[in-house]
């Protein structure tokens, strides 16, 4: 895996079946488990792909988040 600062990169070859192995690095890096389920972000040629996590896993990530500075509705424009 070559490391661009906060990008990382591998390769991967398309098989016959169009399937294609997510490298071992990766799948460590990224704590991927075996039956997970991914979406496939398509823009123009890019292919982005995003493990769906559990909703759950999201609980607690806003804490600490200063509600004060929240813009309501009557401050836009």
């Amino acid at each position: 895996m070559i490391d661009m600062g906060n990008v990382k990169t591998d390769t991967a070859t398309l098989s016959s079946k169009y399937q294609i192995l997510i490298p071992k690095k990766v799948r460590e890096a990224l704590e991927l488990e075996a039956g997970q389920e991914f979406t496939f972000l398509v823009k123009g040629n890019l292919i982005q792909l995003v493990p769906k996590r559990d909703i759950r896993e999201l609980e607690g990530i806003f804490e600490g988040t200063p509600i004060g500075e929240i813009r309501d509705r009557r401050d836009r424009l």
